[in-house]
């Protein structure tokens, strides 16, 4: 029973509450336990039909998504010299060969440190071979730049009292890729520069990407037999088909057509947010998304401030033209992040004043979606007629929101940053709305004020 109930705590509640001690030992033991089950049904898996173990590189790459899975080289190497009995070269010339890394944002939340304390005493076996991996590192590091003790400061995989797992998996890891094209450069060039400079061969970019057949064949069923009814289906499976319906851009009646779809898809949504919300909204009105994370770097707080400055131009001006907006939100936040939380108290608070004021007239909803989900995202996709990627020039790694939005015929309303870049060299910067400060000019102000 006791057994059962250590089993139930590690799996019951994915990414816990790390704001404090237990916290974030139950998140250890989770990144743990899950690393181990999946390498260990890996390997059993591939020697089920191979019997050289030293030749599972061949066969098996371990793909780490952000910090969070990159016990994965510690964990093994434990198993292959422990339960296979390999020397340390042999596992390690496996493991390097064996383990990809794909750092998924430049937030310092997401590159994982943990107390030595707490990891040593969680993970001994981890440690004692983490620190061995970091002793050769440090190694490597002082004889390609000798002398240079702050190389070696920066660059530790162990260093000033923590384990530094995004370290571990760039040292391992065979290739080390960004998510969107100026993400990568901004690792490259400011936060893994040192890194950069000693194996840049490791070092490419993939942009992420979404499928058409969930996000328009499946969300957007009306749309896509427009699509299909105009250039074939070849699209489903070759997305760069659906460039030809660029000949329909300016004819009135494929306009005429492409707008019933959308205005039909805001029908739907509108009941959704009756069904789920109470609020009644119009879908002849502007329908204006941000629906992502909530962070402050994602700034929501800017959207829902501008939402409050409309309202109070309306308030002063009753007179002033003004073509109705429905404002619609969609976040979660994490457990134990105070302010996103409370800036999800405030879309709320200020929805429920506009919402309820009837001198507007109802030119302004503020709407927030509960359970921001797949499933309800799909609905919200195929309706939106404004898409808000307004994150802080350079943190946004890529985003996908923004190309789901985009494939739905939704308009960007943006900053240069993440794979909005990469959007509107493909649109042209005459149909994407872009606004302030580049990646660059936010570095240099953060630098240098």
């Amino acid at each position: 029973v006791e057994q059962e109930n250590l089993a139930k705590t590690i799996t019951e509640v994915l990414y816990p509450n790390d704001n404090h001690y237990a916290g974030k030992e139950l998140r250890l033991k989770q990144q743990y336990f899950f690393v181990s089950a999946s390498l260990q049904t890996a390997i059993k898996k591939y020697l089920k039909n191979h019997d050289d173990i030293r030749k599972l590189p061949e066969k098996v790459v371990f793909q780490m998504n952000d910090t969070h899975p990159t016990l994965t080289v510690a964990e093994l190497m434990r198993l292959l010299m422990d339960e296979y009995n390999l020397e340390w070269d042999e596992a390690w010339d496996i493991t390097t060969h064996a383990c990809a890394y794909t750092n998924h944002t430049i937030m310092s939340e997401a590159l994982e440190k943990w107390p030595i304390e707490l990891f040593s005493r969680l993970l001994p076996r981890c440690y004692q071979i983490i620190e061995e991996i970091n002793r050769r590192f440090c190694i490597e590091i002082e004889n390609k730049y000798p002398g240079n003790h702050d190389k070696v400061a920066k660059m530790a995989i162990i260093y000033d009292g923590q384990v530094k797992m995004a370290h571990l998996a760039i040292c391992a890891g065979f290739s080390v890729n960004g998510v969107a094209k100026l993400h990568t450069e901004i690792l490259k060039h400011q936060e893994l520069k040192d890194f950069y400079e000693m194996m840049p061969e490791k070092f490419n970019n993939k942009t992420n990407g979404i499928t058409q057949r969930r996000f328009l064949l499946h969300a957007n069923p009306l749309l896509s037999e427009w699509v299909t009814g105009k250039v074939g289906d070849d699209w489903i499976t070759d997305l760069p088909k659906i460039k030809g319906i660029e000949v329909y851009a300016d004819d009135k009646k494929a306009q005429a057509e492409f707008m019933n779809i959308k205005y039909q898809n805001k029908v739907r949504l509108a009941k959704y947010i009756k069904e789920h919300n109470g609020i009644d909204v119009d879908p002849r009105s502007i329908f204006d998304v941000q629906v992502k994370r909530l962070h402050e770097y994602k700034r929501q707080l800017l959207n829902i401030l501008h939402v409050m400055y409309l309202y109070n131009q309306i308030k002063e001006h009753p007179e002033m033209e003004f073509y109705p907006r429905t404002f619609i939100f969609g976040a979660k936040a994490a457990a134990g992040y105070k302010i996103a939380k409370l800036t999800i108290k405030l879309i709320n608070s200020v929805a429920d004043v506009i919402n309820n004021d009837e001198s507007i007239n109802g030119k302004i909803k503020v709407v927030f979606i509960e359970n921001y989900r797949v499933s309800n995202a799909e609905i919200i996709f195929a309706a939106a007629d404004v898409s808000e990627q307004i994150s802080t020039a350079s943190k946004e790694a890529s985003g996908t929101g923004n190309m789901k939005f985009m494939l739905n015929g939704a308009l960007t309303l943006g900053t240069m940053d993440g794979a909005n870049v990469e959007i509107v060299d493909e649109v042209g910067e005459e149909n994407a709305f872009i606004f302030g400060l580049s990646s660059d000019e936010v570095i240099n102000y953060e630098n240098n004020g």
